[in-house]
């Protein structure tokens, strides 16, 4: 699978060890960086950049990682067609996935350590959508929330 990554100056913590799981798990990393914390790089902008990844095909999911996980999952569910949640356990990661069709998994590196980011990794990359009647009628209300909430 392709999998589009994105740190911002502080998820960078996280960087060695989610690009270390992809690539253990035969995984394609779309590196969309950073690499390193000396620059400041706000997570709207790499949540950006991760979802029109994942919107326009580049990947078919994606990592974004910023300080709590927070920021990261709050910018990318702005982008139509992102359903980005953070993740700090096991069972959301995965859940997410299958009955959310969350395509965004986002972490926090100053709430999880790499072990349990490669879990996380790993979970919801095992996971497939379920794709049950109740499912796809909930992803349908949300898709009509995107289209009808009023822009300012």
């Amino acid at each position: 699978m392709r999998v589009a990554v994105a740190f911002d100056h502080r998820g960078v913590k996280l960087r060695e060890r989610v690009l270390g799981e992809l690539a253990a798990r035969g995984h394609e990393a779309v590196d969309l960086g950073i690499d390193s914390a000396a620059e400041r790089v706000d997570y709207p902008d790499k949540a950006r950049e991760l979802g029109e990844a994942v919107l326009g095909g580049r990947a078919e999911r994606g990592v974004l990682v910023c300080g709590s996980g927070v920021g990261a999952s709050v910018a990318a569910c702005k982008l139509a067609g992102i359903r980005a949640a953070v993740c700090h356990d096991v069972y959301s990661a995965h859940q997410g996935v299958e009955h959310d069709d969350m395509n965004v998994l986002c972490l926090g590196s100053e709430i999880v350590g790499g072990e349990l980011a490669a879990e996380l990794v790993r979970a919801f990359l095992q996971a497939r959508f379920d794709g049950g009647e109740r499912y796809l009628a909930r992803l349908e209300k949300v898709a009509a929330l995107e289209r009808n909430t009023p822009r300012v």
